[in-house]
């Protein structure tokens, strides 16, 4: 039975709990969400994960493990803490670590834990073939993302283009990585996570689009190396809940806590 404390109550977080409310191996014991969040949640956890108290931090429980399904400062305040002192942790805001110099505080605090933070792959598949193509030589890898043209309001690309009267599709973005998750810090999940799994930060191309026809979040991925080439596109249906989210980025951690609960890991 695997005893797990989620920080977030969210949309991803209470999508999470659903789908595993009637899974007997793995038990939520405590839902971390902040001080003016604890009335709402509170009703959300008590239907979903009946056995789980919520608080605004770990104070001094030990699960066996700390998921993040919160947001950028969560990684902070609660998960390096909680490496430091041992407890293994999942991050579900992978794009946070495009923060210079985040990745290497959260390494180090596993470190001086002795324990593991992992990072979850989200909205985005191939993960695993990345880094092994990494390991057997990799020398480009290019995301393109496209997305609906009103998925780019409050962003840069809303002071470029008119998005309400586009006619056809317009790259929006094309640059680095890291130069991506600094003006596009919402859309930084997958881009980061490709580039930790891959050739990092500063060498991972990223295009993004604005596509007035569209109607799904599309990710195409194309990598080429000694080990040969891939070419990845995944069109992912929103979360109901939010749809600003790709409801693969539930069904991912909900994969991860079978792989860390269940005998059988794949």
């Amino acid at each position: 039975m695997l005893h797990v404390s989620m920080i977030g109550c969210g949309a991803i977080g209470v999508g999470v709990m659903e789908l595993l409310k009637s899974d007997p191996e793995v038990v939520f014991d405590l839902v971390i969400v902040p001080e003016t969040a604890l009335e709402h949640a509170g009703a959300t956890v008590r239907s979903l994960a009946p056995g789980a108290r919520v608080g605004v931090a770990l104070d001094g429980a030990r699960p066996d493990l700390l998921i993040e399904c919160a947001g950028h400062r969560a990684i902070g305040e609660h998960i390096i803490p909680a490496l430091e002192s041992g407890i293994p942790c999942m991050v579900v805001s992978v794009g946070a670590l495009s923060e210079e110099g985040l990745a290497e505080k959260l390494e180090q605090a596993a470190q001086r834990g002795n324990t593991q933070v992992q990072l979850l792959s989200g909205a985005i598949g191939a993960i695993d073939a990345l880094a092994a193509a990494r390991i057997g030589g990799l020398d480009s890898v290019v995301y393109t993302g496209r997305k609906p043209a009103g998925a780019w309001k409050d962003t840069p690309a809303e002071e470029l283009f008119d998005l309400d009267t586009l006619a056809e599709p317009v790259v929006i973005f094309e640059g680095s990585a890291r130069e991506a998750a600094r003006l596009y810090p919402k859309n930084a999940n997958v881009a980061a996570t490709l580039s930790l799994a891959g050739l990092g930060l500063d060498r991972t191309r990223v295009r993004l689009l604005a596509d007035p026809g569209a109607s799904e979040n599309v990710h195409h991925v194309e990598a080429n190396g000694a080990f040969g080439n891939f070419e990845l596109t995944m069109r992912g249906k929103p979360l109901a809940a939010n749809p600003k989210t790709s409801a693969l980025t539930v069904f991912s951690v909900v994969r991860a806590l079978n792989n860390r609960a269940h005998a059988l890991s794949i």
